[in-house]
């Protein structure tokens, strides 16, 4: 474990900075009961900060493995009243909400993937205000991370398990710039950065974005004429800045998800639901995946795909230049959090109401007629490379230079 001090300073960040919790808000924390020595620091720093009230709702992996073992598909159709109450009143509420990752990647593999989709459609079901909370800007929600013994082990296999839970947490925090002097500062001036990219996509207005490189990606994504390109931290209706993502370093925005043709290989391995989805790649034609295959996982896959039919059609694209600090530690953190910070990537299912100007405003049916996804799922994939190339295709035709060898190209 780090020290008492630098885990301090990293609660500190996620309460004052990536939450920026108000005096008098509530927090609601959801963690592993591995991570109860930092959601403790956690708890301490958000009554500091002034919280009316700090919910902590602590999982467990195993726990929940077992239950997935032992119960029959049809037992995750059916989503605990109890806990619909909990998230559903938190929102409604106000509270911030901050989620500690620290899962076993493998922690759920073999596990049927019906089960898992039953379980995430009666969420949705279930917890409408939870849902809408966060995707329509009503609610703080943030993503970090916490390094436990099985996800350690799991990045470092050849490392005691001491010696791998030391090195995760070195890079959590060096990712998660918690631990400079003032890691306050350093995000103030890692938003800053955001906010410069972000304004020079939003003026180009491109139509479209073409990516290619030589794993064989060669694909063409559609923006709406009303896409918003965001980064770095998030603002509330309320007009409450906070980061989603601890760490971050992608610029994003929703397209128009019914035009994406062509094909786009993944660069690195997704990890979902405790399985593993290798060497993959996927066809799509008029926005829709037509054909995918993968060299490991691949039901996997398909069971993403076929979701719903919104897990059909992209989300998300997401830009992040090659040599980032996430991916300069040449780790493979086997975790969605780091990895999609680590390259550029796309996301199957669900799009955002914020990458639409006006989205905010309307249902999830309208932003669907606007082109903006609907599904209850989001999962990102990685496809950046060192090669990578994206051009910006202009309404006249014109095209601009966006990512060439897969940095940004001015």
């Amino acid at each position: 474990m780090p020290s008492t001090e630098q885990l301090t300073k990293y609660a500190r960040l996620l309460v004052r900075t990536a939450c920026n919790l108000e005096e008098g808000q509530e927090l609601f924390v959801s963690a592993d009961v591995t991570q109860a020595p930092l959601t403790r620091l956690v708890v301490a720093e958000a009554y500091a900060a002034g919280a009316s009230n700090v919910t902590v709702r602590y999982t467990d992996e195993q726990v929940s493995r077992l239950g997935y073992d032992a119960r029959p598909v049809e037992a995750f159709q059916q989503f605990p009243d109890w806990l619909a109450l909990l998230q559903n009143g938190v929102a409604n509420r106000g509270a911030a909400l901050l989620f500690i990752t620290s899962s076993d990647p493998l922690g759920m593999a073999g596990v049927d993937p019906r089960k898992v989709q039953a379980f995430q459609r009666a969420a949705v079901a279930a917890c409408p205000d939870w849902r809408n909370g966060m995707d329509f800007g009503r609610n703080v929600w943030v993503i970090a991370g916490g390094a436990s013994p099985a996800w350690a082990q799991r990045v470092f296999p050849d490392l005691d398990e001491s010696v791998a839970v030391e090195r995760l947490w070195e890079a959590i925090l060096f990712t998660a710039r918690a631990d400079v002097d003032d890691p306050e500062a350093a995000w103030r001036q890692h938003d800053a950065s955001f906010q410069e990219r972000c304004a020079w996509l939003n003026e180009q207005r491109f139509t479209a974005l073409r990516y290619t490189n030589s794993l064989g990606t060669d694909l063409t994504v559609g923006l709406t004429p009303k896409s918003i390109w965001a980064g770095g931290g998030e603002t509330t209706v309320a007009g409450r800045r906070f980061f989603p993502n601890v760490p971050t370093e992608e610029i994003y925005t929703s397209p128009d998800c019914t035009r994406v043709d062509g094909t786009v290989v993944a660069s690195m391995p997704l990890n979902h639901g405790g399985a593993l989805v290798r060497d993959f790649r996927i066809r799509f034609e008029a926005g829709r995946a037509v054909e995918w295959s993968a060299a490991e996982g691949e039901d996997v896959l398909t069971s993403i795909i076929e979701t719903d039919e919104g897990a059909h059609y992209l989300g998300e694209c997401a830009l992040v230049p090659f040599g980032n600090p996430i991916q300069r530690t040449g780790v493979l953190f086997l975790n969605t959090l780091f990895d999609e910070n680590a390259a550029c990537h796309l996301a199957l299912g669900r799009g955002f109401a914020e990458c639409y100007e006006g989205g905010r405003d309307m249902s999830a049916e309208e932003l669907r007629e606007h082109g903006i996804n609907e599904s209850v799922t989001h999962v990102d994939f990685m496809i950046g490379t060192d090669d990578l190339c994206i051009t910006g295709i202009c309404a006249d035709g014109s095209e601009a230079p966006v990512f060439a060898n897969g940095v940004w190209a001015e």
